[in-house]
């Protein structure tokens, strides 16, 4: 799941060459999913057993200590689009490793980080994008237990995209009637009816009780207005 979240969030365009240096749960999991996406992906960790794990299902996966910058080089390092490190539980080797790709110019270099602390080093080292998949994932989970969101993806600016039943509200009304961006601040993107393909909504779309709407805007306002599906 966390690995699915970061690459439907950050996708690289199709093409482009991808190192995930640490094949652990996250690691794997990126990897696994932009293989689906149709990279090229070259995975690298310590362990020859994860190695050996993952050898038929990255285009490339080496045994390497990603630390070590001369290692990285004879690897081709330098010639990736992206990197993307995975390495969680120990710290300096996360470190190192940024300033490995660092050092090679490597212009694009994610970094799974544990800590705020971890995340602010990364990024003066070198890193160019910090993720926080344990943080990101706690407060995913926090929106959706309550049932209101069905789905739910936050923003750093605190806007958000979700998934909800369409509320009461809405019900055999087109959005020009329902008003529901002047009265609740959410503008509904997209509905989709059972056995229906996705469709985007305009302010003829009329909404029927079983739609699911796509819906976007500030956080707050979207829940407030997902909670309305409950009366």
């Amino acid at each position: 799941m966390l690995g699915r979240i970061f690459t439907e969030q950050h996708a690289f365009s199709k093409g482009d060459s991808v190192v995930v240096i640490g094949l652990g749960r996250f690691g794997g999991a990126v990897a696994q999913s932009l293989i689906r996406l149709g990279h090229d992906v070259m995975g690298i960790d310590r362990d020859a057993e994860q190695v050996q794990m993952w050898a038929d299902r990255l285009t490339h996966a080496v045994q390497a200590d990603s630390t070590n910058a001369g290692v990285m080089l004879q690897l081709g390092i330098a010639d990736f689009a992206h990197a993307i490190v995975g390495i969680g539980t120990d710290l300096a080797a996360s470190l190192m490793t940024i300033m490995a790709l660092a050092e090679l110019g490597v212009k694009d270099i994610w970094v799974k980080a544990m800590t705020p602390e971890h995340g602010q080093i990364a990024q003066r080292i070198g890193a160019h994008h910090v993720v926080y998949p344990e943080a990101d994932m706690g407060a995913r989970v926090a929106h959706l237990v309550t049932g209101r969101l069905m789905d739910f993806i936050e923003f750093d600016d605190g806007f958000a995209i979700a998934k909800i039943h369409a509320p009461a509200l809405t019900h055999n009304l087109m959005l020009s009637e329902s008003h529901v961006r002047e009265k609740y601040g959410v503008t509904v993107v997209g509905v989709k009816r059972a056995n229906e393909d996705f469709q985007h909504a305009t302010p003829d779309t009329r909404i029927l009780p079983a739609d699911l709407l796509i819906v976007s805007g500030p956080t707050r306002k979207i829940e407030r207005f997902a909670g309305r599906a409950k009366k």
